[in-house]
């Protein structure tokens, strides 16, 4: 049973998520916000496996509350999803790197939605991998590297750094072992290594730092 708590400051979306969520098979609504500080409340409270928040909320945004949710979160921490209603939002990227899982457009289908949940609960691939490594790419093209000041890379293996450009690439665990001559099983091993190096909650902060880094360049498939 994957436990969901639900963050939208709109009352209909969010009576929608949560009639979704009651009404399919293995999952339960942990609880609802209406906002980012109510959002980190019942994320302390309920110890959901899964926060579905939206990301433009008036005061606490989706930005703040994943911060402060995961800042705060007794092992495991939660798996956040973001909502949002277009791809190429900085709020998102923000959210990203700030240790959200992944991203969701609000209007993908019941049934996609219920399996991004499914795939971020499991510790998956980042769900949509091509979308948002798009959504990373523009920002990095606007900002360019050093525009923040992302953690150092001289502490991972040559294989560890492999790994991680390609997992920028948005290849999957299996298209990296393919292409590395390894096991599906190593790759995972190489990527949990350099997330735990870099002090990193999630797949998607890993695409995020190596766009940031300068270890992969928009629009340079080589690199």
């Amino acid at each position: 049973m994957t436990r969901v708590l639900v963050v939208d400051d709109q009352f209909l979306i969010r009576a929608g998520l949560v009639g979704l969520l009651e009404a399919a098979p293995g999952f339960e609504v942990a609880g609802e916000a209406g906002d980012g500080a109510e959002a980190v409340r019942l994320a302390a409270e309920t110890r959901p496996d899964v926060v579905l928040m939206d990301i433009r909320m008036p005061g606490v945004n989706g930005i703040e509350a994943t911060e402060r949710i995961l800042a705060q979160a007794a092992a495991p921490a939660p798996r956040i999803l973001v909502l949002t209603t277009f791809d190429l939002d900085e709020y998102v990227y923000g959210a990203l790197r700030a240790g959200a899982s992944g991203f969701l457009l609000k209007d993908s289908g019941p049934e996609r939605l219920l399996t991004a949940i499914t795939a971020v609960d499991g510790g998956d691939a980042l769900f949509a991998p091509s979308v948002t490594r798009r959504l990373v790419e523009a920002f990095a093209r606007r900002h360019g590297p050093g525009a923040v000041s992302p953690p150092g890379l001289d502490v991972l293996t040559s294989r560890e750094v492999e790994v991680l450009k390609l997992t920028a690439r948005g290849l999957s665990n299996l298209e990296i072992a393919d292409r590395l001559y390894i096991s599906e099983a190593t790759v995972k091993t190489h990527l949990n290594r350099t997330m735990t190096k870099l002090d990193l909650g999630s797949r998607a902060q890993a695409v995020v730092v190596a766009y940031e880094t300068g270890l992969v360049t928009p629009g340079n498939p080589a690199n």
